[in-house]
């Protein structure tokens, strides 16, 4: 039996992957955001200064579904590449690049760490255009799904920059939860 698997099999091989990948990676980012009260319903948030380019509330629920999705996507696309060069380190940049993603609200949100945050999203933005490029050499599409989340990253980190610049003191507005008060 060498016989080369049909399309149809090819696309259902791939399917399983995908059927993993986008709940598993919209749930742990729903997950990060809720566990740090991420949004226009934080009290510290509400207080700061906003830039003028501030998207609105929902905008950024939307966003970020479909980033998750698209990102889950094209890390589905490459985890079906089996025997790709270069697949194992993509992999392993995906999920270090994810890990920073996820950390990113609980240190804005939760801690109040603006400086801190924005040196993470710049790594992020970095390790994600590295990503980029190693899915893009292993399948063009999975690198163009990603696309999108790098031009997000590059205007979340104008946005981050801008709340830091406009609220020098915005660690001390409100106390962080993640401090213990006794």
């Amino acid at each position: 039996m060498n016989e080369i698997a049909s399309q149809g099999q090819l696309r259902l091989a791939y399917l399983r992957w995908a059927l993993v990948t986008v709940p598993a990676i919209v749930f742990l980012g729903f997950l990060s955001g809720r566990l740090a009260n991420s949004g226009f319903g934080n009290r510290w948030f509400a207080s700061l200064n906003l830039p003028a380019l501030m998207p609105p509330g929902w905008a950024f629920a939307v966003a970020w579904t479909i980033l998750y999705i698209l990102m889950a996507l094209a890390f589905a696309i490459v985890l079906h590449a089996r025997g790709a060069r270069g697949r194992g380190a993509a992999v392993a940049l995906f999920l270090v690049q994810l890990a920073l993603n996820l950390a990113w609200s609980p240190l804005f949100f939760r801690a109040h760490q603006v400086g801190a945050a924005l040196g993470l999203i710049l790594v992020l933005a970095l390790l994600v255009a590295l990503t980029t490029t190693l899915f893009w050499r292993i399948r063009p599409f999975a690198g163009a799904l990603m696309l999108p989340y790098l031009v997000w990253l590059v205007f979340a980190s104008y946005l981050n920059y801008e709340v830091g610049r406009l609220n020098p003191d915005a660690h001390r507005l409100v106390a962080p939860a993640l401090q213990t008060q006794i």
